[in-house]
């Protein structure tokens, strides 16, 4: 089968071998695609060869994907006796892939913006009472504990807002099925649990941010369930933290 390419802004390439794919099977792979298409959407460069081969011997189909992004080409595959199956666990490892990378050229980011002094970092509007803080922790009060860390949550916000516009995919569901508060809830809850195991000698404002990346992740992919216990907090919360912004 010839190579065919698609009009999108991320440039698809199918190229077919002892196989019969029919068009509106290959318009069904190409919709499975939409999720990698938005994130990779912002690299100037995003070329994507989906690769299709019959097996007469094994009776199956092997798919491989290979993604050209500048500076690196992502390549993963795999095989089924049903084609969908093979390329739906073939693009679940590339979007990892595409993930792991985008978070690698942000680690560079933040290491050239610290060398230039222009990252921003999270920062209380007031000295922290960490007497407070650990107290609360020690009692498990989890209110206690947001009212002690209420001056960052400006710096919290700001950043975490900054991280997910990363991810197109999550910053298109801010403000419909999460709410900006949510994630913020979110970082300081996992700073609550995570507390006792905090860093000796790195600062607060430090390791809030390296918290940020994985709590956001949390909310995103176990949103039921981590929205229900940020609700289960919010009724204390806003009884007994004066001054936190309404959600």
């Amino acid at each position: 089968m010839r190579p065919t390419d698609t009009p999108r802004q991320m440039q698809i390439i199918f190229d077919v071998h002892q196989y019969e794919l029919l068009e509106l099977h290959r318009r069904e792979l190409e919709d499975d695609l939409d999720a990698v298409s938005r994130q990779v959407e912002h690299f100037p460069v995003a070329d994507l060869h989906v690769l299709i081969e019959g097996n007469a011997r094994s009776n199956d189909v092997s798919v491989k994907l290979t993604l050209i992004l500048p500076g690196r080409t992502l390549v993963t595959n795999d095989h089924d006796m049903i084609l969908n199956t093979a390329f739906e666990r073939c693009l679940k490892s590339l979007s990892h892939e595409v993930e792991g990378y985008k978070s690698k050229l942000d680690h560079e980011a933040e290491r050239q913006k610290s060398e230039k002094g222009t990252v921003h970092k999270v920062l209380p509007t007031i000295d922290i009472d960490l007497a407070a803080v650990e107290s609360a922790v020690a009692d498990g009060d989890y209110a206690r504990f947001r009212t002690a860390m209420l001056p960052f949550e400006d710096a919290v916000e700001a950043r975490a807002g900054r991280w997910v516009q990363r991810f197109p995919e999550y910053e298109a569901r801010i403000g419909k099925d999460v709410k900006m508060s949510d994630v913020v809830e979110q970082v300081f809850l996992t700073a609550f649990d995570k507390y006792p195991y905090r860093p000796s000698g790195l600062p607060l404002g430090e390791w809030l941010d390296e918290l940020i990346d994985g709590a956001v992740k949390e909310l995103m992919t176990r949103t039921d369930e981590v929205l229900e216990n940020i609700n289960l907090n919010r009724t204390a919360l806003s009884a007994e933290v004066p001054g936190r912004k309404s959600v």
